[in-house]
């Protein structure tokens, strides 16, 4: 039995994306990630000289701070702060600008839903923007299950306060460097597909878990392509969209 959604989409069906490169003037890079109703802006700003306490000096520091929309940042936002650093360190070179410290912040502009996966999509675009040094992209996305099991793909905020538990999933863009060596078969194909993150809230099983990873690659790698393609335009560029 599938679920009726809201707005008229399918189980698998995400909602429209729209990112924009460039739209702060002052920061080293930025960009905005639009989901739906979900929007985030990002800013990248470094590297700057010297790195935190507790950080390795010789590799560079990555800082997130994150501004919700209203209000003070309470527990849920550091630990979106937690989940991002350790996602962005995983993605880029650390040991290019040693002793340095880049700092991505976080702006909430409207929150509808898959908020987490947007803020990581949206500072991946802004360390490109800002030239910063990568392994290679990243590229989130939300899977949740409903009441009745359907496993649904980019919820939205009334769809999250509904459902039994969801996922944010993060995969890397290049799957194939992330894998330990000899993944790859013979012919290129990958004999099992990595992922950078993964966060779950509320309880799920082991079999569902399975099937938001199964829902999430395929639309991760369309993100990827859009990521991607909107990235080779200019900075204060049209906007590309994704339907």
């Amino acid at each position: 039995m599938e679920v009726d959604r809201a707005d008229g989409r399918t189980p698998n069906q995400r909602r429209p994306v729209v990112c924009t490169r460039g739209i702060l003037h002052r920061a080293h890079g930025s960009a905005s990630w639009a989901q739906g109703d979900t929007k985030v802006i990002a800013a990248v700003y470094g590297p700057k000289s010297g790195t935190r306490k507790n950080e390795n000096p010789e590799k560079a520091c990555i800082e997130v701070i994150w501004k919700p929309k209203t209000g003070q940042s309470g527990k849920p936002e550091r630990e979106y702060e937690m989940v991002m650093k350790k996602t962005l360190q995983s993605i880029c070179l650390l040991n290019v600008h040693p002793n340095t410290t880049t700092s991505i912040i976080i702006q909430v502009v409207n929150d509808d839903g898959a908020l987490l996966p947007c803020a990581i999509n949206a500072a991946c675009a802004a360390l490109v923007d800002a030239g910063t040094p990568l392994k290679h992209l990243a590229v989130a996305v939300c899977c949740c299950m409903s009441e009745n099991g359907q496993i649904l793909l980019d919820p939205s905020k009334i769809e999250e306060q509904k459902v039994k538990a969801f996922v944010y999933l993060v995969f890397p863009n290049s799957i194939a460097s992330v894998l330990p060596e000899g993944s790859l078969r013979p012919g290129g194909e990958v004999t099992e597909l990595g992922i950078l993150t993964s966060v779950t809230h509320g309880v799920m099983a082991v079999d569902d878990y399975f099937s938001c990873l199964k829902l999430g690659r395929p639309a991760a790698a369309e993100l990827s392509d859009f990521l991607r393609n909107s990235l080779k335009l200019k900075a204060g560029s049209d906007p590309s969209k994704a339907g």
